[in-house]
């Protein structure tokens, strides 16, 4: 019996996930991913200077580092990648679904941090460093239109990324009613909103949240706008009231926990 096309599709898509592989670069990013078991490493590239300084974290990977000329670095990367003379060819990490980083056991309330069409793989990595500092279970975007896990993106996240789950979906405007059926309560991010975070979760603090952040400019999307629970704003003492995505996450993140 043939396959039905969508059949077909949806295996091939596997496949091809299955084969991506991604450069990270600079110390940082390449020494956690040298010491994190779940990655699947496959190529180290660094000079005789980087190989000392991560020598234990190449000692404990147990892999054999390609040594390179730092004038003729030969990792496939931007001109402009700040490597510092390291780089690691690696497959991108599997966290599971969305219930497997929705209801894992870790301290406090449960958070999660959704974004909506958030590109910059720089702001990813300071939501992912900010995710993990205050104990969120997981970054959570769309398949499309979200920035990819890329060197630039492990950076800046400065070793966040290979500890903070960080999923990508199918749909996002799916997973907030997934996650509003596991028992989240789904607030959406908008200047214009008329109540603050702590106003809306006076007497639920101990509740699973999800914070839900659009883009900078065009913010959430109309379907975003009609899944979530309510519409909340960051309370600001001043008048200038805006924020950088990955500085709103950080300050919301703290102030639904605190």
């Amino acid at each position: 019996m043939k396959k039905p096309r969508w059949v077909i599709d949806k295996e091939q898509t596997k496949k091809a996930a299955a084969a991506e592989t991604v450069w990270l670069f600079g110390l940082h990013a390449v020494r956690d991913a040298l010491e994190n078991p779940r990655r699947e490493r496959l190529r180290l590239i660094v000079t005789r200077n980087a190989a000392d300084k991560l020598a234990p974290a190449i000692a404990a990977s147990g892999m054999e580092p390609e040594i390179a000329d730092p004038r003729r670095f030969s990792a496939p990367l931007d001109p402009a990648s700040v490597h510092q003379g390291a780089a690691l060819e690696v497959r991108p990490l599997d966290w599971g679904g969305l219930a497997d980083v929705a209801l894992r056991e870790g301290p406090g309330a449960p958070r999660l941090v959704l974004l909506d069409r958030v590109t910059d793989p720089h702001n990813v990595g300071a939501i992912l460093r900010s995710a993990e500092v205050f104990g969120a279970r997981a970054v959570i975007a769309p398949r499309h239109h979200s920035a990819p896990e890329t060197g630039a993106l492990a950076k800046s996240a400065s070793g966040a990324l290979e500890r903070q789950p960080y999923l990508r979906v199918r749909n996002l405007a799916d997973a907030i009613v997934a996650l509003q059926g596991m028992g989240y309560l789904v607030l959406g991010l908008a200047g214009e909103a008329d109540s603050d975070i702590e106003t809306a979760l006076e007497g639920r603090r101990d509740r699973p949240v999800a914070l839900v952040l659009g883009a900078e400019g065009p913010g959430l999307r109309e379907r975003t706008r009609e899944s979530v629970d309510a519409l909340v704003r960051i309370g600001f003492p001043g008048t200038f009231g805006s924020l950088n995505v990955s500085n709103a996450a950080a300050v919301a993140l703290y102030a639904s926990l605190r």
